[in-house]
C-alpha cells in the first residue's frame, strides 16, 4: 500500500459525506486506502461511511476511537494504516484529483520525511469582516488556511497544517504519534499538536518541507468568521502553549526559536514576568490602533491578550510544578529543538 489517508471526524456527518465524494475523485495508479476515525460522534457518521464504501474506488475503513480528541483519533488511524505514506486531512475539505501524486512528488523531490502544502478557502459567506486581514497571516491559520508562497520552504520556524500533511511511515515510527494532551477535543479549542510533533520530529533528525503544489480547499463556515470564535481560539492557544511550556520549557510565544533558559527568568503566578509588560503594551497598541481606525491591528493586539489570558489560566494551575529547562540540541537542519517532552506512543 502506497498511501493511507486518515481523517478524524466528530459529529459532522453531512460535511463528511461531501468530503468522501471529493476524495473518491482522486486519480492515481498507486494503491491507497482511506481510514475514517469516528471520535465518539453522536450523529450518523458510521452510516455515511458505510454508504460511501459501496461505491468508493479503494478500500474505505471505518474505525471508532472512544478517547476524545483529534490526536487520539489520528493515532488510531496511524496504527491501522498500511501505507508507506500516511496522509492526514479533515472532514470538510475538497481535494484535487492529483493530490496524492503531488504529495509523493514533494517527498521525493525534497528527499524529506514529511511534507505539508497550501490550504485555500471556500468561504461560506460572500464577504470577509473588515477586521479580518485580506492576506495570509496568523488569523488565517486560526481557520486552518495556509499559504507560504510559491516557493518550497524547509519547515523549522514554520509548520504545516494537519489538514494537508503527509509523513513517511518511518517518520511516525521515529517521532511517535500526536500528543493527546494538547490536541483538539470537543468543547475546547486546544491545539499545537502538529507544532509539538514537528519539534519532536526535528529533534529526531527528521526533515520536512512546504510544497506549494500540494493543495486542498477547506470549507470555512460563517460562524468561524466571528470575533467570538477568534477570541475563544486564541484563549485556547494560550492554554495549549502553556501546557507545552510546562512540559518542555520552550518559549510560549515562539517555541521553535526558543533561546531562553526560563529557569533563570523571574515568574509571577507561573508566568515569566516580562510577559506582563508585553500584555500591557499589547493593550496600549490595541487602544491606539482603534483610535486611529485600524481595526485589523487593534483586533490582532486584542487577540494577543486573549492568548495571555489562556496562559495565565494554565500556568496558575501548574504554578507548583517545577520549571523545566529546555533540553536543546542542534539538528541536521540547523534549527534548535527539544526531545524533552515524552514521545506519545501509538
Amino acid at each position: 500500500m502506497k498511501f493511507s489517508v486518515v481523517i478524524a471526524t466528530y459529529n459532522r456527518a453531512t460535511l463528511l459525506r461531501d468530503t468522501l465524494a471529493s476524495l473518491a475523485g482522486i486519480a492515481t495508479d498507486a494503491p491507497w486506502e482511506l481510514i475514517v476515525v469516528d471520535n465518539n460522534s453522536p450523529d450518523d457518521t458510521q452510516r455515511v461511511v458505510d454508504e460511501a464504501r459501496a461505491t468508493f474506488p479503494v478500500p474505505l475503513r471505518y474505525a471508532f476511537e472512544k478517547q476524545q480528541g483529534r490526536s487520539a483519533a489520528l493515532n488510531l488511524g496511524f496504527r491501522l494504516a498500511a501505507g508507506d505514506i500516511i496522509v492526514t486531512t479533515d472532514d470538510d475539505v475538497r481535494v484535487t484529483c492529483d493530490w496524492l501524486t503531488s504529495i509523493e512528488k514533494g517527498l521525493n523531490a525534497f528527499d524529506c520525511d514529511y511534507v505539508g502544502g497550501r490550504v485555500t478557502p471556500i468561504f461560506e459567506q460572500p464577504s470577509l469582516p473588515d477586521w479580518f486581514p485580506p492576506n495570509n497571516g496568523l488569523l488565517w491559520g486560526v481557520i486552518a488556511l495556509l499559504d507560504y508562497g510559491p516557493e518550497p520552504i524547509k519547515f523549522g520556524t514554520r509548520v504545516p497544517l494537519g489538514v494537508n500533511m503527509a509523513m513517511r511511515r518511518h517518520a511516525i515510527e521515529r517521532a511517535g504519534g500526536f500528543d493527546p494532551a494538547i490536541g483538539r477535543k470537543a468543547g475546547t479549542l486546544l491545539g499545537q499538536e502538529v507544532r509539538e510533533w514537528c519539534l519532536r520530529a526535528h529533534a529526531a533528525g527528521l526533515v520536512g518541507y512546504y510544497s506549494p503544489d500540494i493543495v486542498v480547499e477547506h470549507l470555512i463556515p460563517s460562524d468561524r468568521l466571528t470575533k467570538k470564535y477568534f477570541r475563544r481560539w486564541f484563549y485556547w492557544r494560550g492554554v495549549s502553549r502553556a501546557i507545552l511550556y510546562g512540559d518542555t520549557g520552550l518559549d510560549m510565544e515562539k517555541p521553535e526559536q526558543s533561546a531562553i533558559d526560563f529557569t533563570t527568568v523571574p515568574h509571577i503566578a507561573g508566568v515569566p514576568r516580562y510577559m506582563f509588560a508585553s500584555a500591557l503594551k499589547a493593550a496600549r497598541d490595541a487602544a491606539a490602533a482603534m483610535m486611529h481606525g485600524d481595526r485589523i491591528t487593534s483586533f490582532d493586539r486584542e487577540l494577543w491578550l486573549w492568548t495571555f489570558a489562556g496562559i495565565l489560566r494554565q500556568r496558575w494551575s501548574d504554578r507548583r510544578r517545577p520549571l523545566v529547562r529546555a533540553s536543546m540540541r542542534r539538528t541536521t537542519a540547523g534549527e534548535e529543538s527539544t526531545p524533552g517532552r515524552p514521545v506519545p506512543t501509538l
